[in-house]
C-alpha cells in the first residue's frame, strides 16, 4: 500500500524527542524552556469565563461559510474594517490552508521567511504547493529581510509572500522601508500577526500591522490562541484588504472553500465577544511574565539577540557549545530548549527559549544553560 507523497516519508521522532521521552520515563525533572502554551504555563484566567460558551444561541446550527454574522461583526468593530472582509476559521493553520487553496495550483510556490514558523512546509505540501524560503538576517539592533533572496526566489510559479509580523521566533517587526519593497513585488501578502499584541520594545519604524495596506492583496491573520491566550478555543480570523475589485473576487472564491468545510464551531463564535474581554487581564499577566524572564535572560551573561515582541528569545551560543547543544543540555543538565534548526536557522549556533515559561523554572534553566 502507498500513502500520499504530501506526507513525510520519515515518521520516526527526532533525537531530541526520543531523549525527552526517555528522560520523562525515567522520572527526571525537566526544566522545560520551550513551553508556549499559556494554559500550561501557570497563566491565571478570570473565574467563570467558560460560562460564555453555554449561551442558548450555541445550541442552534446556522451554517455560514465565513462565520456567524455576529462573530464577524465583533472582529470588524475591533479592527475598524467592514464585516464583509472578515473570515472566521478554526485556527490560523486552517487560514493558511484555505489561502494556499485560494492562491495556488499544484506545483505553485509561496515565499516564506527563514528563520520562521516550522510548519509552513507541511501546510503547503498538504495543498500540493511548495515553499521557497527568503532570508532574514540579524544586524544589531534587529532583523531585516534579505530582498536579494526574494528577488532570486520569485519566478512564474510564485503566488504569494508569507510574512510573520512579528516573526516567530526572532520577535521582530517589519520596517517601513521593507513594507514598500514587499508591496513592490506585486504579489499577495499573507501577514501572520498573532503575536502583535505582545510588544516588548519595538523599533520606532516598526510596522505593527498590514491591515491598512491597499496597494496589493493582503490577508492579515490573528486569533484567540495568542491574543487572548486561548489556544484550545480554535477560533481565528483573517481580514482581506487591497484593491476593491481584487478583494471582492478573492472573497467570492474563498467563500466556496469555506462553504466546503464549515469548520468553525458555533459555541466559540457565540462566546467571542466575551472571550475577547479576557485580553486585558490575560495579556497583562503574559506580558509581565515575558518581561520578567527577558530581564533574567539579559542579566544572565548569555549572548541574547534583540527581541521586539512575541513569546520567544534567541540565545547565541559560544563556538564550543554549538554542536548538538540541545541534546547535551537535555542529557547532561535536564534543560529542554529548541535548537535553531527547528526554525530553519542556517547556523547551528542558536537555541530558542520561551519567555512564557514559569519564572522559577526559567531562572533555574537559564542558570544551568549559562554554566553548561
Amino acid at each position: 500500500m502507498t500513502f500520499s507523497k504530501r506526507l513525510p516519508h520519515e515518521m520516526r521522532p527526532n533525537a531530541l524527542a526520543e531523549l525527552l521521552h526517555e528522560k520523562r520515563q525515567s522520572g527526571a525533572r525537566i526544566l522545560d524552556l520551550t513551553e508556549s502554551n499559556p494554559t500550561r504555563a501557570g497563566i491565571e484566567y478570570p473565574a467563570g469565563f467558560l460560562s460564555s460558551l453555554a449561551v442558548e444561541a450555541a445550541v442552534r446550527y446556522e451554517p455560514e461559510p465565513f462565520g456567524l454574522p455576529a462573530a464577524r461583526e465583533v472582529i470588524a468593530r475591533e479592527y475598524g474594517t467592514h464585516v464583509d472582509r472578515v473570515v472566521m476559521t478554526a485556527g490560523t493553520s486552517e487560514a493558511y490552508s484555505w489561502l494556499f487553496k485560494l492562491l495556488c495550483d499544484p506545483g505553485d510556490e509561496v515565499l516564506v521567511p527563514r528563520p520562521s514558523y516550522p510548519l509552513f512546509d507541511y501546510l503547503a505540501a498538504l495543498e500540493c504547493a511548495t515553499v521557497r524560503p527568503y532570508g532574514l538576517f540579524y544586524d544589531k539592533p534587529g532583523w531585516f529581510i534579505d530582498f536579494h533572496t526574494i528577488e532570486r526566489a520569485i519566478n512564474e510559479r510564485t503566488r504569494a509572500i508569507v510574512l510573520v509580523n512579528p516573526n516567530n521566533p526572532t520577535g521582530h517587526f517589519l520596517r517601513r522601508h521593507e513594507l514598500a519593497q514587499l508591496i513592490a513585488c506585486g504579489l499577495p501578502i499573507i501577514s501572520d500577526e498573532v503575536f502583535r499584541d505582545y510588544r516588548l520594545q519595538p523599533a520606532p519604524d516598526s510596522v505593527l500591522t498590514l491591515q491598512d495596506v491597499n496597494e496589493t492583496l493582503v490577508f492579515t491573520l490573528n486569533g484567540l490562541s495568542k491574543t487572548a491566550g486561548l489556544p484550545q478555543m480554535k477560533l481565528a480570523w483573517m481580514i482581506a484588504n487591497g484593491p476593491p475589485d481584487l478583494v471582492r473576487e478573492a472573497l467570492a472564491r474563498l467563500e466556496i472553500i469555506a462553504d466546503t468545510y464549515l469548520s468553525v464551531g458555533t459555541p466559540v463564535q457565540c462566546a467571542l465577544a466575551a472571550l475577547l474581554e479576557l485580553r486585558g487581564p490575560v495579556q497583562c499577566r503574559i506580558v509581565d511574565r515575558l518581561r520578567v524572564n527577558l530581564e533574567t535572560l539579559r542579566g544572565s551573561g548569555l549572548s541574547t539577540l534583540d527581541v521586539e515582541a512575541g513569546w520567544n528569545a534567541i540565545v547565541s551560543l559560544r563556538k564550543d557549545q554549538e554542536e548538538g547543544a540541545e541534546l547535551r543540555l537535555l542529557r547532561d543538565h535536564d534543560v529542554l530548549v529548541q535548537p535553531g534548526y527547528f526554525y530553519d536557522f542556517e547556523s547551528s549556533g542558536y537555541v530558542v527559549v520561551s519567555l512564557l515559561t514559569p519564572a522559577d523554572i526559567f531562572t533555574e534553566g537559564i542558570a544551568r544553560l549559562r554554566l553548561a
